[in-house]
């Protein structure tokens, strides 16, 4: 783990109490997981594959800053705060945060699936590991 899993209670009192909450009219996080269930067989119907039992996780942190900065420029989007783990994650361990504060729901929510997709997509390296 690289650093200790941060507290979105925390996260969300420290993004309201930041300067650009008064434009922010939703906050919405994101918690991603390690599940017991392959990813190809969740996302793409391959049986037989077995249970996760883990995952080695990795990931360019350059990029995650940079794609955090892009997401800074994207309609009514005014905070963003990420986190992301590392090394061997088991089943239940968290795989990332994700916190974005936006002016209206649709930009709030079309802004947490296109940066977690550019996260997950480009960013990370996943191994799964299984029994």
């Amino acid at each position: 783990m690289t650093t200790p899993e941060p507290s979105l209670d925390l996260w969300l009192r420290e993004a309201k109490a930041d300067p650009c909450a008064k434009d922010c009219g939703m906050f919405l996080a994101h918690n991603g997981v390690v599940r017991v269930t392959p990813k190809k067989q969740v996302r793409e119907g391959i049986q037989g594959l077995g249970e996760v039992c883990a995952v080695d996780f990795s990931y360019d942190a350059a990029g995650v800053d940079a794609a955090i900065a892009e997401a800074l420029t994207w309609p009514g989007i005014y905070y963003v705060r990420v986190w992301l783990n590392e090394g061997t994650l088991k089943v239940g361990d968290t795989i990332m945060y994700v916190l974005i504060g936006a002016d209206i729901r649709p930009n709030c929510i079309d802004a947490l699936q296109r940066l977690v997709g550019k996260i997950k997509n480009d960013l990370v390296v996943e191994t799964e590991l299984y029994a």
